[in-house]
C-alpha cells in the first residue's frame, strides 16, 4: 500500500456485531486518500470482514489490552496522520475530511493536533446527547486540567487526529492503563502540542448494552488512581480542577453502585478544594432556591 494521509486504527475484542458498522464508516469517508487498521486483540473467533483495498488486519495471537493494541496499530500504520475508533462506535462521513482540512488552516505553529464533536446514540439512531470540544489548548497548556469554556466539554477525546510522529515522540498509549486511556494520553499530549476544537459532530458513540471498559467499576477505580498517581505533579498545579475531576469521579461511582468508592472521592474532592466542591455538593442535593450563603 502507498502512503496515505490519514491512517484509522480500530483496535476491537469478541464484538464481531459492532466492529462491522465501525469499519463500514471508516472506509465510506468522504476522503480517500486513508487507510483502515483493524486490529484484533486476540478475539475468540478471528473476525471476518469483506477484503478491501484499504482495509488491512493484524490478528494478535494474545491479549494487549486497549491501550497496547492501539500501539500495534500505530506501529504498523503508514499515515501521516492517525485516528482511532473503538469497535463499537462509528465515524460520520466527513471526520477525515473536516478534521483534516481544520489542520490545514489553522495558523498555530506545528505540532497541532485536532478534536471535534461527538453525539452519543441508541440502537435506533436516536440522538441522546451531545458534546462539542473547547477551541483550542496550545502547546504546554494541559487539557482537561485548564478551565472549561462554557458549553463545551473535555470527553470529545476520541476524535484526535494527531500525526503519528507526534504521538509516537511522546510514547504512544500508556500500556499500563486499561481505562482513562485518552485520559492519561491528552495529559502527555498537550505539553508537546497544540489541541484545536472543531465545533462540529463527526462521532457517533454507541450506546449499547454489551460490555464496555468505561462501565467496569472496579477497573474505573484502580484506572482513576493510576492516573493521578501518575501525573500527581501536575494534578496538584491545578488544584480546582483536580478537584472537580475527582468530584465527577464520585459521582461516577455513585451511579455505578460503587457506594465507598464514591464516598472515598468525594471526601477526597473535599479535601482537595473545599470552596470549589462544597458549592456543587449543595447544588445536587439542595433545591435550587434555598440560599446556603
Amino acid at each position: 500500500m502507498s502512503q496515505p494521509l490519514l491512517s484509522i486504527i480500530i483496535p476491537t475484542h469478541n464484538r464481531p456485531h459492532l466492529v462491522n458498522y465501525a469499519v463500514k464508516s471508516a472506509l465510506e469517508q468522504t476522503m480517500e486518500d486513508l487507510e483502515v487498521i483493524v486490529v484484533d486483540d486476540a478475539s475468540t473467533q478471528p473476525i471476518d470482514l469483506p477484503s478491501h483495498p484499504k482495509l488491512r488486519i493484524i490478528r494478535l495471537s494474545q491479549p494487549h489490552g486497549g491501550a497496547g493494541t492501539r500501539n500495534v496499530g500505530l506501529e504498523a500504520a503508514f499515515g501521516r496522520w492517525v485516528t482511532f475508533l473503538d469497535d463499537d462506535d462509528r465515524l460520520l462521513p466527513q471526520m477525515a475530511e473536516v478534521s483534516l482540512e481544520g489542520l490545514s488552516q489553522t495558523s498555530l505553529p506545528a505540532p497541532v493536533a485536532v478534536i471535534s464533536g461527538i453525539e452519543t446514540v441508541n440502537s435506533q439512531g436516536e440522538i441522546l446527547s451531545q458534546r462539542l470540544p473547547p477551541p483550542v489548548r496550545l502547546r504546554g497548556a494541559h487539557f482537561f486540567l485548564e478551565e472549561l469554556e462554557p458549553g463545551k466539554s473535555y470527553n470529545t477525546k476520541q476524535t484526535l487526529v494527531v500525526e503519528r510522529e507526534v504521538l509516537q515522540k511522546i510514547g504512544g498509549w500508556d500500556n499500563d492503563m486499561r481505562s482513562r486511556v485518552h485520559s492519561e494520553l491528552f495529559l502527555r499530549l498537550n505539553p508537546a502540542c497544540s489541541i484545536i476544537g472543531l465545533p462540529i459532530v463527526t462521532y457517533h458513540l454507541y450506546n449499547h448494552e454489551g460490555l464496555r471498559v468505561s462501565r467496569n467499576p472496579m477497573l474505573r477505580q484502580e484506572s482513576f488512581l493510576r492516573l493521578v498517581h501518575k501525573h500527581q505533579a501536575l494534578f496538584h498545579a491545578h488544584r480546582q480542577m483536580f478537584a472537580k475531576f475527582v468530584y465527577e469521579h464520585a459521582r461516577k461511582c455513585y451511579e455505578l453502585g460503587l457506594n465507598r468508592e464514591a464516598f472515598y472521592n468525594l471526601c477526597w474532592a473535599m479535601q482537595i478544594d473545599p470552596l470549589h466542591i462544597f458549592p456543587l455538593v449543595s447544588a445536587r442535593f439542595y433545591p435550587a432556591k434555598i440560599k446556603l450563603f
